[in-house]
């Protein structure tokens, strides 16, 4: 395979290697921040700066900065999310890409080199990135492309309503804050809302195949809140939909990425509601069994749940006790 991944080349002469400002937002975490901010400062390639936007946190996420002093930029702000705090570091940043890390995460050594290579190799494209590895509690898991999550180099437009095949990358900037950053009104979901913007609007996605992240799984965390997740999925595929750039075609892919979606998302607010014993169960349940392209067998479970909801709860606390609730599916971002 080769290392790099991207659609077919469009005409550009080869350059030198853009450089990269670092943004990081950060909340209550002062336990992480430091990792994040050596992993970014001891690149091979050095980075152009790495700006930490402290997005009100209450710990002591200054103090845990101090060892850094003037070799990264600390802005502050009050809480608001970490799309803001993004936009902060985002309209702070000079670099010509701005590489996105997060507070708990961590680059390996030669990320920003690999993502200049293939940016020196193809000017064309506007989103870099690179595998990465997945670990949960210091173990690695898994990696974020492989051949339930293939990276696209075909008809990039209709396979980001699938999925969001872009983690963590470096974004060209000014192309960025063309359309106009990261939208703060989503608490989960604004970045893959952000790549898709920036692919409608014409820009491309290449990927240096190599794992060169680490991305912590959190149990807990807010990307971990699997119903959350799903349901704000929808809502942002409901706000593409009014995108006049959309061609017939496109338009389908989109519905069809909303369905399947919605599904999802009728599934964990099902399971969930008849785990917790709450008083939506059976409510819950029936609305999976009439949902639109459900399987037969989940449908039929569906409707079972819905008519002895406290027996379906039990029957899945037992399975979950006897199995484990996989922190991996309700952890892991599964580029949808």
């Amino acid at each position: 395979m080769s290392r790099f991944l991207a659609p077919p080349e469009r005409p550009a002469e080869p350059g030198p290697p853009p450089s990269f400002s670092v943004i990081i937002a950060a909340y209550q975490a002062a336990h992480t921040i430091g990792e994040a901010v050596e992993s970014a400062l001891e690149q091979t390639s050095p980075p152009h700066e790495v700006i930490v936007c402290d997005d009100g946190s209450t710990d002591d996420l200054a103090g845990a900065l101090t060892p850094y002093g003037g070799r990264i930029v600390l802005l502050r702000k009050e809480n608001g999310g970490a799309a803001s705090a993004r936009n902060v570091a985002l309209r702070a940043a000079s670099g010509e890409f701005v590489a996105q890390l997060d507070s708990d995460d961590a680059f390996l050594p030669t990320r920003l080199e690999a993502l200049g290579e293939l940016a020196g190799a193809r000017p064309d494209l506007d989103i870099l990135s690179t595998d990465a590895y997945f670990e949960l509690e210091g173990e690695v898991v898994g990696r974020f492309y492989g051949y339930q999550m293939p990276f696209p180099t075909e008809d990039q437009r209709t396979a980001i309503f699938e999925r969001c095949f872009v983690g963590w990358p470096a974004v060209r900037r000014r192309r960025l804050l063309a359309i106009g950053g990261f939208d703060e009104s989503l608490v989960t979901g604004d970045d893959w809302d952000a790549w898709m913007r920036l692919i409608l609007d014409g820009a491309r996605a290449g990927i240096v195949a190599e794992p060169l992240l680490r991305y912590r799984v959190t149990p807990g965390s807010v990307s971990s809140d699997r119903v959350r997740v799903l349901r704000e999925r929808v809502e942002i595929l409901d706000k593409i939909a009014h995108d006049p750039r959309l061609s017939a075609s496109e338009r389908r892919a989109l519905a069809a990425a909303r369905r399947a979606k919605h599904r999802r998302a009728l599934f964990a607010e099902a399971q969930d509601a008849l785990l917790a014993r709450r008083p939506d169960a059976r409510h819950r349940a029936l609305a999976l069994a009439l949902a639109g392209g459900v399987a037969g067998r989940t449908r039929a479970k569906a409707l079972a749940a819905a008519l002895l909801p406290q027996r379906a709860g039990r029957r899945l606390q037992q399975r979950e006790a006897y199995m484990g609730r996989s922190r991996l599916e309700r952890s892991i971002p599964d580029g949808e």
